[in-house]
């Protein structure tokens, strides 16, 4: 499976970024999940409905279905955080997974950057980061794009995974 990943600190972009470069791709006739690690507690469920009643009664993993999509839950209780690359064999094949967060995994990552926030690139020290898409002009050892430039940030993911 094709990845590329989107980190950044809070407030850099990586959200939106990483919903341009969705569209774009399959504006492009190709196929994208997408990973979002969370680094707090949520829930995808709401209390009263049927499948929380399930979940919250005990069950290890609801599923709810209908026509138009589904849904898989499952409750970690008190197991560890499942690793990405168990995940990643989750999902049904597709041309490429986006992933945003899990900036410590060992996948090519491009960096969204606002200058405003005060925070220091990660690009630096990290040899899996491969661009850098900011909003300030920065001088580094790979390539810089402009933040929204997304079509050009689409094009040197396609070509560093070979689509």
């Amino acid at each position: 499976m094709r990845l590329f990943g989107v980190v950044g600190w809070k407030n850099a972009g990586k959200t939106g970024l990483m919903e341009r470069l969705v569209s774009e791709i399959c504006r492009r006739g190709l196929t994208v999940s997408t990973v979002k690690h969370a680094h707090h507690v949520f829930d995808v469920d709401q209390p009263g409905k049927d499948s929380h009643r399930h979940r919250t009664a005990g069950a290890t993993e609801v599923l709810l279905a209908s026509r138009k999509r589904f849904a898989l839950m499952h409750e970690l209780r008190e197991a560890e955080e499942p690793s990405l690359e168990s995940l990643l064999a989750k999902l049904s094949p597709v041309d490429l997974v986006l992933i945003e967060g899990y900036k410590r995994d060992a996948h090519p990552k491009v960096e969204a950057f606002r200058a405003e926030t005060g925070n220091a690139l990660i690009a630096p020290g990290d040899p899996t980061i491969k661009a850098v898409a900011s909003n300030a002009a920065l001088s580094l050892d790979r390539p810089v794009f402009d933040l929204d430039d997304t079509s050009a940030i689409a094009d040197f993911i396609l070509a560093e995974v070979g689509l």
